[in-house]
């Protein structure tokens, strides 16, 4: 059997089978957690997906420009390399 997905796990995922670059929709990955119910599933991306964010581990897009704590439509992706110094 095999085990369940974490929503951080799902938004991994959905990231990892995007072109380097790319961002995913949290509907993305809540189809990940949850194909039957994903709408079910989205609370639990939406929180993974801040959760993360916070850490420093994606971010978090509306129209290309950062944002913080989104509301409405917002993009997930996985953080820019910094420039060397």
């Amino acid at each position: 059997m095999v085990a369940p997905l974490s929503p951080e796990e799902a938004i991994r995922r959905a990231l990892a089978a995007r072109k380097p670059g790319a961002t995913i929709c949290p509907t993305d990955a809540a189809r990940l957690l949850s194909p039957a119910d994903w709408r079910a599933a989205l609370p639990a991306i939406h929180a993974a997906a801040r959760a993360l964010a916070t850490a420093g581990k994606v971010r978090l897009t509306r129209r290309g420009v950062p944002v913080e704590d989104p509301r409405g439509a917002y993009r997930i992706g996985l953080p820019r390399p910094s420039p060397s110094a």
